[in-house]
């Protein structure tokens, strides 16, 4: 290996900075202020953590300068770095009752599955609706032949028609 250095400046020498005073926040509050008066103030948010095990509720947009309240999200599974607004419906071939799809069709492009994680169930929060008493879905992660991940579920568990129709959908994109 051969490292040709173009142009070389000596290196400052620093003070490292003592254990016994506090590190300085870096003020983001000036940046803020540039995006939100360029793009809107109501279109720049963060994410904050809400409790719920159903993905679409586990999250909330907060204001960019809203203080943390210390709320973290659940580390038992990953999720998507892309959750989509709405689950989409695709068309899946699979084995069932437990088996991940091994191939299915989303947005008109259909892919083959070569790995596969799950199934993560994940029940209806009942005390909230009366139609989620019985409302289930069985999470897989899935890789593609291109190494592209996605978050599908299948709604219902196929054996009590209360628990969902059995219908698959796309939840998320992994990074």
């Amino acid at each position: 290996m051969d490292l040709t250095a173009t142009l070389a400046e000596p290196l400052v020498l620093q003070q490292a900075v003592s254990s016994l005073i506090e590190e300085e926040q870096a003020d983001i509050a000036g940046l803020v202020d540039v995006i939100a008066n360029r793009i809107g103030a109501r279109r720049l948010y963060r994410m904050a953590p809400v409790e719920s095990d159903v993905p679409e509720r586990s999250v909330r947009r907060v204001a960019p300068l809203a203080p943390d309240d210390g709320a973290t999200w659940q580390g038992r599974w990953p999720r998507p770095s892309r959750l989509l607004a709405r689950p989409e419906p695709i068309e899946v071939m699979a084995l069932l009752p437990d088996h991940p799809p091994g191939a299915f069709t989303w947005r008109g492009v259909r892919r083959l599955v070569k790995r596969a994680d799950g199934p993560e169930r994940i029940f209806g929060e009942w005390w909230k609706r009366d139609a989620e008493l019985a409302a289930v879905r069985d999470y897989f992660q899935v890789e593609d032949a291109s190494g592209e991940r996605f978050w599908l579920f299948r709604s219902g568990d196929e054996q009590q028609a209360a628990s969902g129709a059995g219908r698959w959908f796309l939840h998320g994109v992994f990074a």
